[in-house]
């Protein structure tokens, strides 16, 4: 057997050798391919642009220059720009001198004793120029609280809030206010219920009927603390009072901290800012308004607002003067004469007396102008309007003649259509809707802004827990309220709404809200 026997000397030496050898090899490769691809670089250069050749055209059109100075936009373009390193400004308005804690734009007194005082004239709303207009925010009374809740507020406001004693002093005979501390105390008399408004309003149930829901709206001709109003609303009865800003300036303040519907107005030489046929009934207890004067001017505008059938109460000066004549300084003689005035111009109005008992003295308008146009030949005076549009009442002048109400064929027919009675009324098609005299608002848009708001109310609550809080809110004010129905929407919290109808809207819808049970007012 042979045994070979290798030596390891010798196999290193060829392992060495054929490395060697391989590396050589390649490095020669890699030299052949280098020259190679600059030869074919240089010999394609020499050829010169080739047809149709987007790489040769990008070569031959763009330099070498342009090339090297030419930058890329590495810039994202799909996200928005950078907001700007500073905040835009926000227009700060500092708070006025506390003098103008109640500072009334349109109400001024040194800007109303430039107007004429006939016919009150200077006490009308007198609006500040662009130039007049403070730059300011009118701060509140020093010391001011948060009003009481409803309706402990209907008896209590913080004297702080509203700080006018000059009605406790003249009218402290007559219950209107007292002061109690740190607090004022509103017992809810009147110059003419020293007994109470409640007593005063359970006479007026005793000649009409307030329970059966007929009577929804009302208004409060010179409403003093607004006491007639503020008892009312127990009786689901929503009344807009309003007095003028005179010497006791502070009386619609007072009614307003109540939680009481209340405007500062007064019956001067244009409408009242309310629409034709609006109140159910219209109050004046003592509010020295000369209602038989100006060719009956006042009572003219009164029978506007009034609905068919809506009634005028009258108690104070000339009423029941046999009794009171002496107490109010005034002759008997005037005081007869000037019911007997008052007596002519209803006549002339075809309203209806249909009480007087004590102190208290009711009319009735009629429920259509049939009868009214045929006796145009007993009173020539007022006649009937013709040209004005009866629901324009933003500083629209009045003037002495009868609004028509619309035509009717029977005698018994409620011109404008009947109302339903509260609360039904509250949702009940309008009759300004139901007879198409609003263009474009139909009964289903009616329905549909119902359901409309009742969701957005409640959503309002789910996102503002203080709006849900029972009580939390007392007077809210829609500053385009439509068809009230935000106002609607809120009807069984104990809250009211001023609902705002601006004149410069397209349609009039003020009446619908007034024939829904809510009360508002034009605005610009």
């Amino acid at each position: 057997m042979a045994v070979m026997i290798c030596n390891p000397t010798r196999l290193s030496r060829i392992r060495v050798f054929n490395t060697k050898n391989y590396n050589l090899y390649y490095a020669i490769l890699v030299a052949i391919l280098c020259a190679t691809f600059y030869l074919v670089g240089i010999w394609q250069h020499s050829l010169g642009p080739i047809p149709n050749s987007a790489t040769a055209g990008f070569l031959t059109s763009a330099s070498c220059s342009s090339l090297r100075t030419n930058q890329l936009d590495f810039r994202p373009h799909h996200f928005p720009p950078d907001p700007p390193p500073e905040a835009a400004r926000v227009l700060h308005l500092p708070p006025c001198d506390p003098s103008l804690s109640e500072y009334t734009p349109c109400e001024d007194v040194r800007r109303s004793l430039k107007f004429d005082r006939d016919m009150l004239v200077y006490r009308e709303r007198h609006c500040p120029g662009w130039d007049e207009l403070l730059k300011c925010r009118i701060p509140a009374p020093y010391g001011y609280q948060v009003p009481f809740r409803w309706p402990e507020s209907r008896d209590f406001a913080w004297f702080a809030n509203v700080p006018h004693k000059e009605l406790t002093v003249e009218k402290k005979n007559q219950n209107w206010v007292k002061v109690q501390g740190e607090r004022f105390k509103f017992p809810g008399g009147g110059t003419m219920f020293p007994r109470g408004a409640d007593a005063y309003i359970d006479d007026i149930d005793r000649l009409i009927n307030l329970k059966d829901g007929l009577i929804r709206t009302a208004i409060d001709t010179g409403c003093g603390v607004a006491s007639w109003g503020a008892y009312l609303l127990s009786r689901n009865i929503i009344a807009m009072s309003f007095a003028p800003r005179d010497t006791h300036e502070a009386q619609v303040q007072f009614a307003l901290e109540r939680g009481v519907p209340a405007m500062i107005g007064v019956l001067a030489s244009i409408r009242l800012p309310y629409p034709s046929r609006a109140f159910d009934m219209a109050h004046c207890s003592r509010c020295l308004i000369p209602w038989g004067q100006h060719d009956g001017l006042y009572l003219i505008e009164i029978d506007r607002i009034l609905r068919p059938e809506g009634y005028w109460i009258l108690s104070g000066p000339p009423i029941n003067w046999k009794r009171h004549w002496k107490g109010w300084n005034r002759t008997a003689d005037d005081l007869k004469a000037e019911q007997s005035r008052i007596e002519t111009v209803a006549k002339s109005l075809c309203w209806k007396k249909i009480a007087q008992n004590g102190d208290l003295a009711i009319w009735q308008k009629p429920a259509n102008h049939i009868r009214c146009k045929a006796n145009r030949k007993d009173f020539k005076q007022p006649r009937f309007c013709t040209t004005q549009n009866p629901d324009m009442a933003w500083y629209t002048k009045m003037e002495t003649c009868l609004t028509p109400l619309p035509e009717v064929s029977d005698t018994k027919e409620i011109a404008g259509g009947e109302l339903a009675k509260w609360p039904e009324r509250l949702n009940a098609i309008p009759p300004r809707i139901r007879s198409g005299s609003l263009i474009g608002i139909t009964e289903k848009i009616f329905v549909e802004n119902i359901e409309l708001w009742k969701k957005r109310v409640s959503y309002y609550k789910k996102i503002d827990y203080q709006l849900a809080e029972t009580g939390r809110y007392r007077n809210l004010l829609d500053m385009n309220a439509y068809l009230g129905g935000f106002a609607a929407a809120l009807v069984d919290d104990p809250v009211w709404t001023m609902n705002i109808v601006p004149v410069e809207a397209t349609i009039n819808t003020l009446g619908v809200v007034y024939e829904r049970g809510l009360i508002g007012t034009y605005q610009n």
